[in-house]
């Protein structure tokens, strides 16, 4: 069984070309449609050859993965590279500098679609134009980053797909594991807009489940050891959300929690992939799967404005068993997927 299970997190994590099937997926509206890896409609292109460039933040297997997935469904959608579809694609590797010149070229080049992967490239192609279409994946509070104003029908250029989590479901899932935390060490990279709406979210929500909490910040990943070290003194476990900065160098902050002996709950399933110790997390393949079926519909004539931010809303337990013995606790929960 844990052999199976983790043979799923790899499927989900490495952006193997394997269709993951159907996945629930919610839009503002309430409604429900079925992000599949293959369509089931007739897509109509319009026949001319569309250009559409994707910036990604860094490289890291959870952004690899929706990047691989868009592709691929942009294929199923009717859109192929190299017959009616040319990709542009440019990593910033974290870097901001970069994220503005890469934004310049695209509007530069007139791109049909521009697509954004993680919050600061979202925010960046956004500043540089208001006509060229984009379209955001994995940006937790498209609100708080100021790319829309509106969920259910976005007033500019700009909709995609959210990666939020809700906090409460891991704070409970650190109650099923680790019953004896009292304190809770947040920790998160300070210019990171995503990363602080949802500690806002769980400072507000901390008292609900019985728990004190420290608050610890990093600037960049470099002083990521340090910060960590230091918060780990002072709590029982140490909760940082999908955060690029900590999740570019993760098996650092694992490592600190390992040596400290206390649990790190994060908010990805690549981040326990990476030495976490859990999360409540979503399937990134799927969420690539959305953002390409919303670009499609974009490319093919649809408004932005009809276009909602959607969020997936089936969530899954995964725990590190690695990880788990290091520091003496259990990866046995029903239905959680376990890997090594």
């Amino acid at each position: 069984m844990k052999k199976g299970l983790a043979l799923l997190l790899a499927m989900m994590t490495m952006g193997l070309g394997v269709g993951c099937g159907s996945q629930a997926v919610s839009s503002t509206s309430g409604e429900t449609n079925q992000a599949e890896t293959t369509s089931n409609t007739s897509t109509e292109t319009n026949g001319e050859a569309k250009t559409v460039a994707i910036v990604q933040y860094v490289e890291h297997p959870s952004l690899d993965t929706i990047r691989e997935s868009i592709i691929t469904q942009l294929a199923a959608e009717g859109y192929v590279e190299g017959e009616n579809l040319t990709i542009d694609y440019q990593n910033a590797q974290a870097d901001q500098s970069n994220l503005n010149t890469i934004a310049s070229k695209f509007v530069g080049e007139n791109a049909d679609l521009i697509i954004a992967i993680a919050t600061p490239a979202a925010q960046a192609v956004a500043a540089a134009t208001t006509d060229i279409p984009i379209v955001f994946s994995a940006v937790t509070d498209p609100l708080s980053a100021k790319l829309v104003d509106n969920l259910e029908s976005p007033s500019g250029n700009v909709t995609g797909t959210s990666d939020a989590i809700p906090v409460d479901q891991t704070f409970e899932l650190c109650k099923e594991l680790t019953p004896d935390v009292k304190t809770i060490g947040f920790l998160y990279t300070a210019s990171e807009v995503n990363s602080q709406s949802v500690i806002e979210e769980a400072k507000t929500l901390a008292t609900d489940y019985g728990f004190e909490f420290e608050e610890s910040t990093i600037t960049n990943s470099s002083e990521l050891q340090q910060a960590a070290e230091i918060l780990a003194t002072k709590v029982d476990a140490i909760y940082t959300p999908i955060d690029n900065g900590i999740a570019s160098a993760m098996p650092v902050l694992a490592e600190v929690g390992k040596t400290a002996g206390i649990p790190v709950y994060v908010g990805a399933d690549s981040m326990v992939a990476d030495g976490g110790y859990a999360t409540v997390g979503i399937k990134y393949e799927d969420l690539g799967v959305k953002t390409a079926q919303m670009a499609a519909e974009i490319l093919n004539g649809k408004p932005v404005s009809e276009v909602p931010v959607a969020t997936l809303d089936q969530f899954y337990k995964v725990i590190n068993a690695t990880t788990a013995k290091a520091i003496g606790l259990t990866a046995e929960v029903e239905g959680a997927i376990v890997v090594e």
